[in-house]
């Protein structure tokens, strides 16, 4: 594929387009553009430019008429505003005045200007064995580099940009991190994609508070206990209830053994019951109609449930992100059925034990035990 092709394939993936539309747009078969996709990680080469001092291609065919009409060096750089030494040297790296093709000595002075640069992880064995081992543990690359940061403050030889091991990652041309840690980030996945619009479901909840008659305490995440919901669908109809609380994002899993409204409104108020009364404020959901049963919830844990707005999940945004997290834990196709409660608790711990930079990289258990504590 040209340059032109290769452009116009990036560009068209940026804006979500499937891999079959793009081959059908530039008539190559879709497993070709999948082959281009794969081999650079799901992330688009970096533009090349030609830097202002050299020859363009234009000048260069100038320089094959010029020399064609048996001028000399001289009189072809005056006519470029060139200095001569400047003409001279390229006809004579290009053949010579009889053998100056202006096509062939483009072509070979774009290849000649690549400077391949190892990356700092290749270049520093000691900070990339912290980044592997940080992903080892399951870290992501924020994390790893805003821990680098606080560690190594006066050192930058220890310091790396999350970009960076992303790039090495989903790049293996570069040859740094093996392709195997790849299956220790949130999403394991072996290319970077464009996000996809989320499908949702028309509204059938009676009885639904909205979102917009939440107290507006709720909002600014000054007290502990109010929490947001979902569920986290996995294979053959299986789910898990997702609690997170606001201000700490600490997360509780419940087990759910079946799809029904009065199964999930009796599981969610039996962990919710768990908790101390001052961190049972209220319930955040969204439209689904898992929890159409929510009055029953409210019954039985004097726990409010607001429902947000039609197609809007980012009104709960920290339940949202913290699936996304969880989605490390269980990948797409996995049946959540298999879980017990006791592995379903494991899980929670690791993730509310792991920095978050939303908390100014302190955990969610310590921030919830700090506002607990400050509140009594």
């Amino acid at each position: 594929m040209n340059r032109a092709e290769l452009s116009e394939l990036w560009a068209r993936r940026q804006r979500g387009e499937t891999l079959r539309t793009i081959g059908a747009v530039l008539g190559r078969d879709h497993a070709v553009i999948h082959w281009v996709v794969r081999s650079r990680g799901g992330v688009a080469p970096p533009v090349r430019r030609r830097a202002p001092r050299t020859l363009s291609r234009a000048e260069r065919e100038t320089i094959s008429r010029g020399l064609a009409a048996a001028r000399d060096c001289a009189a072809i750089a005056i006519g470029l505003g060139r200095p001569t030494s400047a003409v001279s040297r390229e006809v004579g790296r290009n053949g010579g005045r009889g053998r100056y093709r202006a096509e062939a000595a483009d072509r070979r002075a774009w290849s000649r200007a690549r400077r391949p640069k190892p990356c700092r992880l290749a270049r520093r064995p000691r900070l990339r064995a912290a980044v592997a081992a940080r992903l080892t543990d399951d870290w992501s690359p924020q994390q790893i580099a805003e821990w680098l940061r606080a560690t190594y403050p006066d050192n930058p030889e220890m310091q790396v940009s999350h970009e960076t091991i992303y790039l090495s990652l989903f790049v293996q041309s570069r040859g740094v991190l093996k392709r195997a840690l790849l299956q220790h980030l949130r999403r394991r996945r072996s290319v970077r994609r464009p996000r996809r619009r989320p499908v949702h479901r028309p509204e059938r909840i009676l009885d639904a508070v909205s979102i917009r008659e939440r107290p507006a305490a709720v909002e600014d995440r000054a007290v502990p206990g109010h929490w947001e919901g979902d569920l986290l669908q996995g294979a053959h109809r299986s789910q898990i209830a997702t609690l997170v609380e606001r201000r700490s994002r600490f997360v509780m899993l419940v087990r759910i053994p079946q799809l029904d409204k009065v199964t999930v409104a009796d599981a969610l108020a039996r962990r919710i019951r768990t908790l101390p009364a001052h961190l049972r404020q209220s319930l955040t959901w969204d439209r689904g109609t898992e929890m159409a049963a929510h009055q029953r919830f409210t019954i039985a844990t004097d726990v409010q449930v607001y429902f947000c707005d039609p197609r809007s999940p980012w009104q709960r945004g920290s339940n949202e992100n913290t699936n996304g997290l969880l989605r490390q834990y269980f990948p797409k196709g996995t049946d959540v059925s298999r879980f017990s409660q006791t592995q379903l608790n494991a899980i929670a711990r690791r993730l509310n034990t792991r920095p978050r930079k939303t908390l100014g990289y302190k955990t969610p258990a310590v921030t919830l035990a700090a506002s607990v504590a400050s509140t009594a």
